[in-house]
């Protein structure tokens, strides 16, 4: 009897422990997926997002951008598609992003931008619609699970009746299962994405029920709303604190102290492993969110500084999905033709003036510097400085003179005093050492009347 009885519990282990194989998910096969609060790779590598948002479905032809982008230090690249509010991004479209990110060894987060706003934008699709697109793309995601990350709908509830979120989120999350797919799903949060109201927070454990995969990752998008570096981390905290899955899926930097704490953010997303993905490369109808300079990787914005150079950023704390081998490139990518402007984040604004480079004084063994106007619109402007070492320098100072009675109201990157019509950037503490042909960028807002001419530069270093 007892024999018999061993031979039977036997048997039950044995049984048992095939079932529970049986019906645990298998995520190793599946690629990227969620264990607690991170983003996992199908070897068990936990990875981290460090990454750029890219405008692709109003910039198809800036296809070299990928190369920046993974030479600016991006492991992830967040790719904005739509599938018909704007032209629609066609199956093979998105199967040669894929490829591109892949070839440039890049996680590819793919979202369908067609959301943005529901309820408070009348041209706003549906959650269920943005679901109906991935499923007509199903031939080039399916097998491409390991590489992208399905990110349903951006920003895909207003301000207008944001509680309609939770319920919208968990019908298009069950309907993405109930339709095959395998893939990492990335949620975004109500309120433009900001979740001022606290819905996504609020409600976020029901929507993470309703996967049947566990593997959903929810997304905010940090601007004007988190402009304190306490508002940061009492919403990651509280996110943390619970063990829930989350990244920065967007995000912008302080050009003035009404815009969101950039600084605070990276280090507190570092701190915890937490991903972000910064908006944007470039193509912004206001061009203040923009990384680069009409995607010219080589002419980086005061913003594409902080990000690619700065301290937590993507140079400094990036690493590469070991999918690709984890290794990360030491030469900058090249660069691409600008294209013509395209819709914004969010809301229309003026389309920025071209960008006009000033003539510069060289003084070997100091710097040089060019001036642009970034953006331009009645009474006011945008002014970005690059300044570029000729040797290593430990400080420098820019220089010039209005001739058409211009003014600066503040800046940023810089410190910038005036005397009358002439006015002097000093840089400040992170941005005044550098090396023999590195550069570095300041901006500043300014107004002017009749005339808004591009002024000489002069440029001295220590």
């Amino acid at each position: 009897m007892k024999r018999r009885l061993a031979v039977l519990a036997a048997v039950l282990v044995t049984l048992t422990a095939s079932v529970l194989t049986f019906v645990n998910p298998a995520y190793a096969a599946t690629g990227l997926h969620v264990e607690g609060r991170d983003i996992v790779e199908a070897n068990g590598n936990t990875f981290v997002m460090r990454g750029i948002n890219h405008m692709h479905t109003w910039y198809a032809g800036q296809t070299g951008s990928f190369a920046d982008m993974k030479a600016a230090g991006a492991n992830t690249v967040r790719v904005v598609l739509s599938g018909g509010r704007w032209t629609a991004n066609t199956a093979a479209d998105v199967s040669n992003v894929i490829n591109l990110c892949k070839a440039n060894r890049m996680i590819c987060v793919l979202e369908n931008h067609d959301t943005t706003g529901y309820g408070e934008d009348g041209a706003a699709y549906t959650l269920d619609q943005a679901v109906n697109y991935w499923t007509g793309l199903k031939s080039v995601l399916t097998g491409q699970e390991n590489y992208v990350v399905i990110n349903i709908g951006n920003e895909p509830i207003g301000n207008t009746d944001p509680s309609q979120w939770t319920a919208a989120t968990v019908a298009a999350i069950q309907k993405m299962r109930t339709n095959g797919f395998e893939h990492l799903l990335m949620i975004d949060a109500p309120n433009w994405g900001q979740d001022w109201q606290y819905v996504m927070r609020d409600n976020a454990q029901t929507v993470l029920d309703a996967d049947s995969r566990d593997n959903t990752v929810l997304s905010i998008h940090m601007y004007s709303v988190f402009s304190s570096a306490s508002s940061i981390t009492a919403y990651l905290d509280h996110f943390q604190s619970r063990g829930w899955p989350l990244v920065i899926g967007e995000f912008g930097w302080r050009f003035d102290s009404g815009q969101v704490d950039d600084q605070a953010l990276m280090a507190e997303a570092q701190a915890r492993g937490i991903g972000y993905l910064g908006w944007s490369w470039a193509g912004n109808t206001d061009p203040i969110l923009d990384m680069t300079n009409n995607f010219d990787a080589a002419s980086l914005t005061t913003w594409g500084q902080r990000i690619v150079n700065g301290p937590n950023g993507l140079k400094a704390t990036s690493k590469e999905a070991t999918v690709f081998g984890g290794t990360q490139p030491s030469s900058p990518g090249s660069s691409s033709p600008s294209a013509s402007a395209s819709p914004s984040v969010s809301s229309p604004s003026p389309s920025p003036s071209s960008a006009s480079p000033s003539p510069s004084m060289s003084m070997p063994g100091a710097c040089t510097a060019t001036y642009s106007i970034a953006g331009q619109w009645p009474g006011g402007f945008q002014g970005e400085v690059k300044v570029t070492a000729g040797s290593p320098v430990r400080s420098w100072t820019v220089t010039w003179t209005y001739a058409d009675g211009q003014t600066v109201s503040n800046a940023w990157s810089a410190t910038v005093t005036s005397s009358g019509s002439t006015v002097s950037a000093r840089n400040v503490s992170y941005n005044g050492v550098l090396a023999a042909g590195a550069s570095t960028s300041f901006g500043f807002l300014g107004s002017w009347t009749g005339k808004n001419s591009v002024p000489t530069l002069t440029c001295s270093a220590t």
